[in-house]
């Protein structure tokens, strides 16, 4: 099968021939037809995932496929049915990693992996829907879509009304203004260092965006909005200057919910600390993934997009094939995209 495969850490990934190994307890075999690109690759071909030592290896976290053949033990799927492949744990049982070949040898990799043609996934990484969803949304709920929705329900538990800063307008930014919007927050503020995010997060649903090159927050919000303060701020930006200049935003019951992850090493300076101690007192937390729980929140959430309630126009601003993998990275560590989606079919 082509893959895309990280052979050398902060190189370029190689799309070439992988085999598959054998299924074993627990494992599914999977036909990948579209995968998501998130940036925590960028992370991974960095070695900033504690994966340095791993590689080579494949990557990919999100996706959508058919179920080709299931290993020993597996009950959740049979043959044929549709999938949402996702990093989350689900039901079903948690596999052993996987084995493939590379170049004559054998290699692992982790227990879902979405940037080739086939995938062996451990059973807990996927789950059922009817066939005739949307590809596209399966593969958002894969990571990114989930994740927001996730996190502005359970993390932020944001309520009706209550203001919200989203640090970062890249393919998870602008989940969250989707999913902020959804629960009638007001308002909806969008940060970004990249021009071009503007025009994208406004017809997302952001009330006001800031390029933080160009303005400064807090003068901008008062100046704008006519607010000193913001009730939720969610960073999926992992960077500790901008972590400090927002984090004093914080309203008397603001919630600060960490997405990005800073670099290994890095170190978030907490300005006049004294000031989460005002009000009820504020919190500062890290999520994964917004606690997101594949096995039931799926289900939720494919009966609102039937509904017509949970929308998702706007959200894929590139589609490639695996080819062209390095220039949807590229996009991505150029700020320059929204959601990228790989066509494996």
């Amino acid at each position: 099968m082509k893959a895309a495969i990280l052979e050398k850490i902060d190189d370029p990934l190689t799309v070439t021939e992988v085999g598959l190994g054998d299924l074993s307890f627990g494992q599914v075999l999977v036909r990948i037809l579209v995968s998501g690109v998130c940036g925590s690759q960028l992370q991974e071909i960095a070695g900033n995932k504690g994966n340095a030592a791993f590689v080579p290896h494949l990557l990919g976290h999100e996706g959508c496929g058919i179920v080709e053949s299931i290993g020993p033990g597996v009950t959740k799927v049979k043959k044929g049915d549709k999938v949402v492949m996702h990093w989350r744990k689900g039901d079903g049982i948690e596999s052993d990693f996987p084995t493939y070949t590379f170049k004559g040898k054998t290699i692992r990799s982790g227990k879902i992996t979405t940037f080739s043609q086939y995938s062996i996934v451990s059973e807990n990484r996927i789950t059922p829907v009817p066939k005739d969803t949307s590809n596209e949304l399966c593969a958002l709920l894969g990571c990114s879509l989930s994740t927001a929705l996730a996190t502005i329900n359970n993390e932020a538990d944001l309520k009706l009304g209550e203001s919200v800063m989203i640090v970062g307008a890249g393919g998870l930014g602008i989940n969250l203004i989707k999913a902020a919007q959804l629960v009638s927050a007001y308002p909806i503020i969008s940060i970004d260092i990249h021009e071009n995010k503007r025009k994208v997060a406004k017809e997302l649903g952001a009330t006001l965006f800031i390029n933080v090159k160009k303005e400064k927050i807090r003068e901008t919000l008062d100046k704008k909005l006519g607010i000193k303060e913001v009730d939720v701020i969610i960073d999926t930006s992992g960077n500790p200057a901008s972590m400090k200049e927002t984090i004093p935003l914080l309203s008397g019951t603001g919630r600060f919910i960490m997405i990005g992850q800073p670099k290994p090493g890095a170190t978030v300076e907490l300005e006049n600390a004294n000031h989460f101690f005002g009000g009820v007192g504020k919190v500062l937390k890290a999520t994964q993934g917004g606690g997101f729980s594949p096995s039931v929140e799926i289900p939720r959430y494919i009966k609102l997009y039937n509904a017509g309630i949970l929308k998702i126009d706007g959200i894929v601003s590139h589609w490639v094939k695996l080819k062209d993998i390095n220039k949807a990275i590229a996009l991505v560590r150029k700020g320059q995209a929204g959601r990228i989606m790989i066509d494996l079919q």
